[in-house]
């Protein structure tokens, strides 16, 4: 046994230690911190930290005898290797959502046994379906108690770095109006307070940005807003004095971040509050006197934010525009250094992100660059390490997936460049995904369609030949914020109300095919959601469409020209058209030549 394996079974065996001093015979640790955040701080990377699985997804579950982390396909191979001599079992899932480590928990306990999960970073919504399946099975649930902290001695403390102010012109709604339109929205729910505890949401209604975890530029905090005044929970010393008293004069206080839970704890006992549960812990729900009313709906702010305004919209494109030109340099870079010097996966990160660096308005990475040759590109959130990676040589395909932060936006793209001979299979499966997102990218809907209902229309060339990809096609993406983010999601998920495609919303279409030990395909593009006049909007509604906003050359090596439509080769030279006229005059040299290159019609 390694030294990683024997250090990750040594707190495998403390954690069992921790469930016999509490009479506790099982404990949950679900990837969550007290913001139900998907990137977390280190110190609630607790199953990380106590298992060894990096995956940014997954549960894991110890019980007295045994232990096992749930992952859905994106992380299967990355799991089976980071597990691998840890006596951690893999039970693999269909999706990041399911739930599947209930029934799992029940079939392991019997009945008078008891389960521990901190309170504090449990779902609400998900607490209710664990507490209604531990009680068909007689199973006591405890909440109360937190056992990571009993067996992590040397647990982080809280994020400390500085929160700062996200200013005109970027932000283009000032924090007073987006409080007044927030207070408005929770007064027609009948509420008299609002507890907002979701991240994204915060550092968008107050216009504040932060760095408490990598790639968003959020912050830890939550905020309880009234008809007069909002309270920011933060940590002590985030916000310097200045900024404090900009705060103060939009009627914006401070408390320290641990007061939270006593304040909803000291609401009025008339009080009416408005929560998000699937924005909110169940511990901090508890906090909440039972004499008071809760009205549970989706957080105002989170609808407002997905809905970007116009000048937002305009700011984005000029994102786009930097962001292309960045990568077209980088690309530039790499097909003229290819066979000449040593590139591996964790070079294309170096200097992909040195590229974006040289851009003004950039902030920094949207998400870790998944930079993936061959085999490596059939996992979907794979990540080369300087332990474990390749060197781009050879023939096959290479899948490059990035996007940064700018003050004006947030980019996420996905390539795939073919490396030396690209086999006819391999071209096949490329054309079969770019035709998929060629065919979502010209839809056409209804505004107000549940998102949802769009996903076939990416996977329908794959289905055509049998075939198909496990992640969703599409997410929403916040503006110089979570690169994902809600409510929209173009997938095969249960669609509801809150889905519903609106103006202004950004979403990726990203349909992958991915070969296990061979290779992967994925083509995204961020598209925003514009008006489309039709003579016939009287009668029928109004109608959306989607605007292509990210810019980059797609490859044209790759593709089987059999497989395409006239249709869809006229949308792609439009595309490359347009990639052109709007990144040529951000470019010289080499990164231009290679634009022209690269955007010549087919």
């Amino acid at each position: 046994m390694d030294a990683r394996t024997s250090t990750l079974t040594l707190r495998i065996e403390k954690m069992r230690d921790a469930l016999k001093r509490n009479d506790v015979h099982a404990v949950l640790v679900p990837s969550a911190d007290p913001h139900l955040s998907e990137y977390l701080p280190e110190r609630w990377q607790a199953r990380q930290w106590l298992s060894g699985f990096t995956g940014s997804v997954g549960t894991l579950v110890v019980t007295r005898e045994r232990a096992a982390i749930f992952a859905d396909s994106r992380y299967w191979t990355q799991a089976e290797t980071e597990l691998a001599g840890t006596g951690i079992e893999l039970v693999k899932v269909m999706s990041g959502a399911a739930t599947d480590y209930i029934a799992w928990i029940a079939a392991q306990l019997q009945a008078g046994q008891t389960l521990a999960v901190d309170g504090q970073v449990l779902g609400l919504a998900l607490a209710r379906l664990l507490s209604t399946a531990m009680a068909e099975a007689r199973i006591t649930l405890r909440t109360d108690i937190d056992l990571v902290d009993e067996v992590w001695a040397e647990r982080p403390g809280l994020p400390d770095s500085a929160v700062w102010e996200h200013t005109a012109p970027q932000a283009t709604v000032s924090r007073a109006d987006k409080l007044a339109a927030i207070r408005a929205a929770v007064a027609t729910q009948g509420c008299s307070h609002h507890f907002i505890s979701s991240v994204d949401d915060v550092a968008w209604l107050l216009n504040l940005r932060g760095s408490d975890v990598d790639y968003n530029p959020v912050f830890m905090a939550h905020v309880l807003l009234d008809a007069q005044a909002a309270t920011l929970f933060v940590a002590e010393g985030k916000i310097d004095a200045a900024l404090q008293a900009r705060l103060a004069a939009d009627g914006v206080s401070l408390r320290p971040y641990a007061e939270a839970a006593t304040a909803l704890a000291a609401l009025p006992a008339d009080a009416r509050v408005l929560m998000d549960p699937k924005r909110v812990t169940f511990g901090l729900r508890q906090a909440v006197p039972a004499s008071a009313s809760i009205r549970e709906a989706i957080n105002p702010s989170t609808l407002a934010k997905s809905r970007k305004t116009a000048a937002e919209a305009a700011f984005v494109r000029e994102a786009m525009e930097q962001d292309g030109a960045a990568m077209c340099e980088f690309y530039a870079w790499l097909e003229s250094a290819l066979g000449q010097q040593r590139i591996t996966e964790l070079t294309i990160d170096e200097e992909l992100t040195a590229a974006r660096a040289r851009r003004p308005g950039f902030k920094g990475l949207s998400f870790p660059t998944i930079a993936g040759f061959n085999a490596n590109g059939a996992m979907p959130h794979y990540r080369a390490t300087p332990a474990s990676h390749s060197v781009i040589e050879g023939n096959g395909l290479l899948l490059i997936d990035s996007g940064g932060q700018y003050l004006g936006g947030t980019t996420d793209i996905t390539r795939v460049w073919g490396i030396g001979e690209v086999s006819a299979a391999q071209k096949r499966d490329y054309t079969l995904v770019l035709k998929g997102t060629i065919n979502l990218s010209r839809a056409c809907f209804p505004r107000g369609t549940l998102s949802p209902m769009l996903d076939a229309l990416a996977r329908s060339p794959l289905w055509e030949h049998g075939l198909d990809y496990s992640h969703g096609t599409g997410h929403g993406v916040g503006y110089f914020m979570n690169v994902h983010e809600g409510p929209q999601s173009i997938s095969k998920a249960v669609p509801d109300a809150t889905m519903a495609m609106e103006h202004g919303m950004i979403t990726s279409i990203e349909p992958g095919l991915y070969r296990p030990g061979q290779w992967g395909v994925r083509i995204e593009n961020l598209v925003l959601n514009t008006g489309l006049d039709t003579p016939e909007r009287g009668q029928f509604g109004e109608m959306l469409r989607f605007e292509t906003l990210t810019l980059c050359p797609i490859e044209t090596r790759c593709i089987d020209l059999s497989l395409m439509r006239a249709d869809e080769i006229a949308w792609l030279n439009q595309y490359h058209a347009e990639v052109r006229r709007r990144l040529a005059p951000l470019l010289s040299g080499a990164g231009l030549a290679w634009l022209m290159a690269r955007t010549e019609a087919i």
